[in-house]
């Protein structure tokens, strides 16, 4: 009788091993979304607790692990979306994360992280209440408010400007300024607020005075441009603008040399450095837009979103008014193609990053929800599915070919200028969850469950990049067209009026339009020396544009 070699026997069973895991290799396990940003309250010196989003997964979310760095401080069950935290050591600073597991042990990706610190088990004397608390320089969305400084016997951190449990602004510093100009007010409506103090315990003083105003008259809608000056010039194709939240300067990245400056109001111009990691596709692609975070004064982050070796990215980097620093990569897996990148970037008054990506010359992408091209992306400042989004995901509205512009209304309404193909670019007001079309529909049908644009224009007289809203009226700059549109919303309602054309062949393709601060007026740049425009480099403008 012959007997079976053991060896072979053996090789045999490490075969169907090694098989059992390339089969489980081609299906892999699906992962719980990401827990939404969390949230520190009721803190103590020993103690607080920690709330988020809650996530979701095939199978449902077993339970969430809580980190401090790489620590872990806690679990809570699946069905939570909260946790006491207990035992922690006072005026102690905790950098808190929280992750989603399910049932199989797949962990979600980190949420992000709530900065949180405990009180002080010593200090329990609050500072004394700010004095002389007036108004000044009130303005229609704004007011200049100071206050003689509080004392404490540690000192103050912080002064919060509030109107009962709302806060309006911070002001931190050592020690941190008595004064500071309160921004995002209603028109022609009337505030009473007050300021407290802070210090590094978390004691919170008693409120000030209460200082009382009524902001003044609303704009009157409309207007028209009524004169341009060139302020700047020498650029190559200048494709994004940002203001600082200062209104001091802007952001301005170039795409094709991929340098970043900040240039004054009247045009002076200093580069602050480069954005790391950054590639041409000899079309479209490089350093594309630019937004500054709302918070700048306290943690300088500022958002690129450009074209890398795989594709394209949003990251972060750190400026501190001067120079550019570090680079953190907050989304990537969006395709790239030598056209149809998008690339705009904008913060709304949500406080999160918005973001548009192109189809990558690849239409079907578009309705892919999986798919991140063809989208408007809403994200936090991490990178993370802003709270809220429609599908759970960065997506918030899909159905789009190249979205270049974005701009928010004072109603806090989304717009978007598209180019389309052959026929009819569009604008569209984006609505979460909202399917815009493409490629089923190029500008308006009749197709059940996608969503018309408000308006359209021939290809051959737009194709719109950058788009930007003064008192009511939406202006776009086109490119192939080679003008700036005017179009006027109507009042409060979703429709639009007529538009106009301004500056028609006069200074070539105009890529950005961007409203300044505090006054009726836009940045209007050229982007003659692309591709298309076929200008030597260097010959790119920065105009300012009067509204009147």
């Amino acid at each position: 009788m012959r007997t079976r070699n053991p060896r072979l026997r053996d090789f045999g069973r490490v075969a169907a091993v090694l098989a059992g895991l390339l089969v489980t290799a081609a299906a892999p396990p699906q992962m719980p979304t990401t827990p939404g940003r969390p949230s520190c309250s009721a803190i103590t010196p020993r103690g607080l607790t920690l709330s988020w989003g809650a996530s979701t997964d095939d199978v449902g979310v077993a339970a969430y692990d809580i980190y401090n760095d790489g620590n872990k401080l806690g679990e809570a069950p699946g069905n939570a979306t909260s946790k006491a935290l207990t035992g922690l050591s006072p005026a102690t600073r905790y950098h808190l994360s929280v992750f989603a597991r399910d049932a199989a042990g797949n962990v979600s990706p980190s949420s992000a992280q709530a900065v949180c610190t405990t009180r002080s088990g010593s200090d329990t004397q609050a500072p004394t209440a700010p004095s002389g608390l007036g108004s000044s320089s009130v303005a229609s969305t704004s007011a200049r408010l100071s206050w003689t400084a509080s004392t404490d016997n540690t000192g103050v951190t912080a002064y919060e400007v509030r109107s009962g449990s709302n806060v309006y602004a911070t002001v931190t510093g050592t020690p941190p300024a008595t004064s500071v100009t309160v921004t995002g007010l209603a028109c022609d409506s009337p505030y009473t607020l007050t300021v407290v103090a802070k210090d590094a315990a978390l004691n919170v003083s008693a409120p000030s005075n209460p200082v009382s105003f009524t902001t003044t008259s609303c704009a009157g809608d409309g207007g028209t441009p009524s004169g341009i000056t060139t302020i700047s010039t020498g650029w190559s194709i200048p494709w994004g603008t940002y203001w600082m939240p200062d209104g001091r300067t802007a952001l301005v990245t170039e795409r094709d040399t991929f340098k970043v400056f900040k240039v004054t109001p009247a045009g002076a111009r200093t580069q602050v450095g480069t954005v790391p990691n950054t590639v041409t596709t000899d079309g479209e692609g490089g350093l594309l837009g630019v937004a500054v975070d709302p918070a700048w004064a306290s943690n300088h982050y500022v958002y690129f979103m450009h074209t890398a070796s795989e594709g394209n990215r949003v990251v972060r980097m750190t400026y501190n008014g001067t120079t550019l620093t570090g680079y953190t990569i907050l989304v990537q897996g969006i395709k790239k193609n030598r056209y149809h990148n998008g690339g705009r970037l904008a913060f709304g008054p949500d406080g999160h990053l918005y973001a548009t990506t192109g189809d990558a010359q690849t239409p079907s992408l578009a309705q892919d929800r999986n798919s991140l091209n063809g989208k408007i992306l809403r994200m936090t400042t991490t990178g993370a599915p802003a709270p809220g989004n429609p599908f759970g995901t960065l997506v918030y509205s899909y159905g789009h070919r190249n979205p270049q512009g974005l701009a928010f209304d004072r109603n806090g309404r989304l717009w978007e200028a598209e180019f389309g193909n052959n026929y009819v670019d569009e604008l569209n007001l984006i609505k979460p969850g909202a399917n815009y079309g493409w490629p089923t529909c190029e500008g308006t049908c009749g197709v059940s469950g996608m969503t018309n644009p408000k308006a359209t224009w021939p290809v051959s007289t737009a194709s719109p990049s950058g788009i930007a809203i003064v008192r009511n009226v939406v202006y776009m700059a086109a490119l192939r067209g080679e003008r700036l549109w005017r179009i006027p919303i109507n009042g409060d309602t979703e429709a639009v009026g007529t538009p106009t054309a301004y500056y028609v062949g006069t200074y070539g393709r105009l890529r950005t339009v961007t409203k300044v601060p505090g006054g009726d007026q836009l940045w209007l740049s050229t982007t003659n020396a692309d591709n298309n425009g076929g200008a030597a480099p260097g010959s790119d403008q920065i105009f300012r544009v009067t509204i009147s």
